[in-house]
């Protein structure tokens, strides 16, 4: 059994390192990994531009690249092995709701799902002067892991998971949740350089708007560990009837 992990922290955050050691109790790990924060990339490739792949040490890979960078060349023509599944994380901060938009963390699992492997994305959702229990956002991701390896689901299905940061005994147990949605993010930073020029910081995230029962941002206010199923068909299938009905009225060329 041969695991690819990655993320978009770099490959030397502290949340991948803890994976990496929790999973290798179950497979024969392979990390490959931004060689820096790569946080928001989404599913970026790196098209016009060769990239450069290093060793830190045996077994750990990074790529001067974005996540999905880092997937896709160890899943297609890095190694001479194959993997058997891609776990990416352990992220720091929450992807809920419609971060997995933004995501790299989620980015990287959706790449691997992409080319073909089963795959979960993971986050513990650290905040300010939090305690930064990576070690049970590891021992979660283990435990998950161990799950689809006795008992696999649809290799369909991305498993988005936000784990509270706590410790692994002050954790409630497993909640399948839906995505909620944020609020509107806040206005942009507007900052001068040395020059007087004028610079923008992107704001920050909103807070949870759709948030109640049922989704992921409850869950883990609640505690719970949140495990959301993803999937990589944005159709939207019950509109399709409507549209079709809409663009029936419309004729090309008509003024």
């Amino acid at each position: 059994m041969k695991i690819l992990v990655s993320n978009d922290d770099g490959y030397r955050a502290e949340g991948i390192t803890r994976l990496r050691d929790a999973l290798a109790a179950l497979a024969d790990v392979t990390v490959v990994a931004p060689d820096r924060n790569r946080s928001g990339a989404s599913n970026s490739l790196t098209l016009d531009l060769p990239l450069r792949v290093s060793q830190s040490e045996p077994g750990v890979h990074f790529v001067a690249g974005t996540p999905t960078d880092c997937v896709h060349l160890a899943v297609s023509g890095l190694f001479d092995f194959t993997f058997d599944m891609a776990v990416s994380g352990v992220n720091d901060g929450p992807n809920l709701g419609d971060d997995v938009l933004y995501s790299g963390t989620v980015a990287a699992a959706i790449e691997g799902r992409f080319l073909g492997l089963p795959t979960l994305a993971i986050s513990l959702c650290t905040g300010p002067g939090s305690a930064r229990n990576f070690a049970a956002g590891a021992a979660v991701a283990r435990q998950l892991v161990a799950g689809l390896l006795r008992h696999p689901l649809d290799p369909r299905l991305i498993l988005n998971i936000n784990v509270p940061d706590l410790p692994l005994e002050r954790l409630r147990g497993l909640r399948a949740t839906r995505l909620g949605f944020r609020h509107r993010s806040e206005p942009a930073i507007p900052t001068r350089d040395p020059r007087g020029e004028t610079l923008y910081w992107v704001g920050s995230v909103g807070a949870g708007d759709d948030a109640g029962a049922g989704t992921d941002f409850h869950a883990v206010a609640e505690g719970w560990v949140s495990v959301t199923p993803l999937s990589i068909d944005l159709t939207r299938h019950t509109a399709l009837p409507e549209l079709g009905q809409w663009l029936g009225g419309i004729e090309l060329g008509s003024r």
